[in-house]
């Protein structure tokens, strides 16, 4: 075949052809648009929760530097931050934290950072500077300054008292009067507020540090940023063993503790990442992908029929088939050129308008818009992709019509190359909703494609509503909120806290008689605390099964040589251990047995604590303890410490040889038996906070007979209805100003939580529902409108045989009709049918879900419709309807 360089002539009659069709340009340029809007919204909110959700992340692991490598000199601190892994290296003297009042209800740390550290933990002065060398200066942020009633103005003088070695039995209180070098706004995100010092002033008090090996005080860490955030363990992993260190055998002598930012997405996923997450991700794409398709396949299909007989026409003068799908993909680029800009600065408009919306529904505290130019390039490249991919088809369709075929071309008439023509059949005569509804079936595949993009959008505003009202509260509630209102020390509140463990913790009697002095208080009770030493006996198999999961054989087998060993081989370990009065034993969700025995003192009953996953499910392998089975608990009330490689007793523990491995053994105890009388699950509103031995419960007298003591942890209550919001005032007034040092969660709490979360549901489903929704109505108004223009010889037939502008009218109101109602009752169909499988999925996701079928948007979204499928073929004929008959025919002949 000889080749032609027509290349040139190829384009310019592409050209001249689309300029001819404006109102098919028009209508493809907004489908390409819209379809770019869908993509570039989506890339924006998901990429600006991403950056959100990581900066959030970030405020609470307390920087956003890759990883770090902790509790190491100043000599490994130069020596590491050399190496080519790491593209930024900054160091943090860690010296104390302050625990008395006016800090007791907040995580303050006291440090030297180095310039280039302080941004990455979100320290960088408004107003002043960092503090400089050899000064007594600091730098803190507002919250510090407003618990110590200072005014943020540089210069200001502070007093406060902080503690060395405090993550120990002896810290050691300091106390400085500094000078306000500079200062910035407090941010609530923030796990912890910083007052930093000089390096010299630092290492001055680090001195004052007992030395003890466990002790945080003194020590450096290297926090590094690595060139991604993919892989980061392997990679600092590497960095040890580049320079002679490991991070997995803590009792090699060249260990090093090192810990990995968990803020960052990437991490996240590449630890995460499997099948699953692939098809799922997969599936969202695709499922964005036959979005836009619906409506530019619709726009190209119906644009190539309608210009059918024009590619015939170019093939009797030797056009080949090849270069008629380069007209059409040249036609589809050129359109895409004009619509694809326009959708990305809409799609960016409308992404940054729901991002903080969307946020603020999740609670964030922060709403970041990312102008990531992947979110540009990504959605470019998706609309390109679902253009080239909608315009294949056609562009088929053109080059393959044959000349003849082309000429005698009408929509739905022509028979398809090797098939039959059928005969049909019909009874009772003509009528126009007959005729309507036989227009349809000529053009199946255009019918079904805008059917589906319809449907589409309805099933998915049906599913966010169901999903909406599928988030029960009640359920939401049991399980966060079992009580109106708990009240207890700050600390046990405060998120990563050690957990209830000291008297010093506990709710005076007199805090508890203010508020019982309330009105409105209803059922009532007190749980109290373990704060002495208490020990169980376990097998070393249990010891294993349970720690395994977060320890590594070799820790355990430190960790078991360090526990004391009965004659029998039984491991003493450490025990939690409530004192409930009857209101919280009422609470407790009862597997099997009685807790009658708990609430009479005099039988030695016990029941035995099982814990739930995130699903409220039981896990029976969570304790050792059965019904009926012995329980035996030691309450010691002296301990000696001694090294284990000799037995040698340590007098002084403060100066414990830290070459030595060393452990204690009860010396003084009192040993009780119980019989487990039931098996509980204690609601995690009201339990420890967190895991960390074997938990029993012990009605309240017999806790206080048994351990000695009488700590209430917490004290929980119900009020009537009415007395609720007084109730709530009070308590934020009485823990602000009168008791600072205690606090309290609330129902009115945790309901505000889950009102949030469902409207971020309903924010984020109705703008996805509104976008598909937008493509399905312009989807329909484009099939309408070039249905009707591609018919025009025909409907100008049918009048002149007779046919009253009237009937034409309501043949093509009930055409428009039909696609509605086909649309309706499809999505009825796919909730009915999909809507339990989905229900199903989305429960085992969250636990506070029930599925409930309703077609109350199906219902909502019928008259929208109606009026659709009656105007939308109206206005379209009255424009075509402007020219006479013979215009018309006259038209469509030439």
């Amino acid at each position: 075949m000889i080749r032609v360089a027509n290349r040139g002539c190829i384009r310019r009659l592409g050209f001249r052809s689309m300029k001819a069709a404006r109102t098919r340009n028009i209508v493809a340029v907004l489908a390409i648009a819209l379809t770019t809007v869908l993509f570039t919204s989506l890339f924006t909110i998901a990429s600006s929760i991403n950056y959100s959700f990581q900066q959030e992340n970030f405020r609470q692991a307390g920087g956003d530097c890759h990883a770090s490598i902790k509790d190491i000199s100043w000599g490994q601190v130069e020596e590491l931050r050399t190496d080519p892994l790491i593209k930024e290296g900054s160091a943090r003297l860690f010296l104390g934290m302050p625990s008395e009042p006016p800090f007791n209800k907040s995580h303050v740390e006291v440090s030297y950072m180095e310039p280039a550290a302080a941004p990455h933990h979100f320290c960088q002065p408004v107003e002043g500077a960092l503090p400089r060398e050899g000064t007594d200066e600091a730098a803190t942020d507002t919250h510090v300054l407003a618990l110590l009633g200072v005014r943020p103005e540089v210069g200001a003088k502070f007093t406060m008292t902080f503690e060395l070695d405090d993550n120990t039995d002896h810290p050691i209180p300091v106390t400085r009067t500094f000078t306000l070098s500079g200062w910035w706004e407090y941010d609530s995100a923030v796990v912890a507020s910083h007052v930093l010092l000089p390096r010299s002033a630092a290492e001055e008090i680090a001195a004052l540090g007992s030395g003890n090996p466990y002790s945080m005080t003194g020590k450096w860490t290297l926090n590094v940023m690595l060139d991604n955030a993919f892989h980061i363990r392997e990679d600092i992993y590497q960095v040890l063993e580049n320079h002679g260190y490991q991070g997995e055998d803590f009792q090699a002598d060249n260990y090093l503790d090192t810990g990995v930012n968990w803020g960052y997405s990437g991490a996240q996923l590449s630890n995460s990442f499997d099948i699953t997450t692939l098809i799922a991700i997969v599936a969202l794409l695709l499922l964005i992908v036959f979005t836009g398709y619906l409506i530019i396949y619709n726009v190209f299909q119906i644009s190539v029929t309608n210009d059918i007989r024009f590619y015939g026409l170019l093939k009797t003068i030797g056009t080949t088939g090849r270069q008629l799908k380069r007209i059409v993909r040249q036609q589809a680029l050129m359109l895409s050129l004009i619509g694809i800009p326009f959708g990305l600065l809409l799609g960016f408009v409308i992404g940054n308008q729901l991002t903080p919306v969307i946020m603020a529904q999740l609670s964030y505290k922060h709403a970041f818009v990312s102008f990531d130019p992947l979110i540009f390039i990504g959605a470019a490249l998706f609309s390109l992709l679902t253009v080239s991919l909608s315009c294949a088809r056609p562009g088929r369709m053109a080059a393959k019509v044959s000349p003849v075929e082309a000429v005698r071309y009408t929509e739905g008439g022509g028979k398809k190359p090797g098939k039959r023509e059928k005969t049909r059949k019909t009874q009772g005569g003509a009528s126009l909703p007959k005729m309507a509804w036989a227009n349809l079936g000529r053009s199946r595949g255009k019918t079904v494609v805008t059917v589906i993009s319809l449907t589409l959008a309805v099933v998915l505003a049906t599913m966010t509503y169901t999903f909406s009202i599928g988030f029960d509260m009640m359920k939401y509630l049991q399980n966060k909120a079992d009580v109106d209102f708990i009240l207890g020390d700050a600390a046990y509140f405060q998120v990563g806290g050690g957990g209830f463990c000291s008297t010093d913790e506990a709710v005076p009697e007199t805090v508890i008689s203010d508020v019982r002095a309330q009105s409105g208080i209803e059922e009532n009770g007190r749980i109290y605390g373990n704060v002495s030493d208490i020990e169980e006996f376990v097998t070393e198999e249990w010891f294993r099964g349970i720690w395994s999961k977060w320890n590594p054989p070799e820790v355990l087998d430190l960790q078991i040589k360090y526990k004391e060993r009965m004659d029998d081989g039984l491991l003493a370990d450490r025990v939690q251990l409530y004192g409930m009065e009857d209101f919280p034993l009422s609470l407790l969700d009862v597997l099997e047995g009685d807790l009658a025995p708990l609430s009479d003192p005099s039988q030695k009953a016990i029941a035995a604590v099982y814990l739930t996953d995130d699903y409220d499910s039981t896990i029976f392998g969570s304790n050792w303890a059965k019904l009926g089975d012995k329980v035996t608990l030691r309450y010691v009330t002296e301990r000696e410490y001694f090294y284990m490689d000799n037995g040698e007793i340590i007098e002084d523990t403060d100066n414990v040889d830290p070459n030595r491995n060393w452990t204690s053994r009860a010396v003084a105890y009192e040993e009780v038996e119980y019989t487990v009388c039931a098996l509980v699950q204690v609601p995690d509103s009201i339990g420890y906070r967190y895991y960390g031995a074997d938990q029993f419960v012990l009605g309240a007298e017999r806790f206080r007979q048994d351990t000695g003591t009488d700590s209430v942890m917490t004290y929980i209550f119900n009020t009537t209805d009415e007395a609720e919001p007084e109730m709530e005032s009070f308590l934020a007034e009485y823990t602000e100003s009168v008791q600072p040092l205690y606090d309290y969660e609330s129902r009115a709490t945790y309901a505000a939580e889950f009102e949030g979360f469902r409207g971020m549901f309903m924010t984020m489903g109705g703008a996805l529902s509104f976008i598909i929704g937008l493509v399905g109505v312009l989807n329909f108004v484009n099939a309408v409108l070039t249905g009707i223009l591609t018919r025009k010889r025909e409907l100008a037939v049918l009048q002149s045989v007779g046919m009253t502008g009237k009937q034409l009218k309501s043949m093509l109101v009930y055409e428009g009709l039909y696609h509605t109602l086909l649309a309706l009752l499809a999505s009825l169909v796919m909730t009915v049918v999909l809507g339990p499988l989905l229900g199903g999925a989305v429960s085992d996701i969250f636990w506070f879900f029930t599925y409930r079928l309703t077609v109350v948007p199906i219902a909502a979204v019928l008259p929208v419709f109606l009026a659709l499928g009656a105007l939308v073929p109206l206005w379209t004929y009255r424009s075509v309807s402007r020219r006479t008959i013979v215009e018309r025919l006259r038209e469509a002949e030439t």
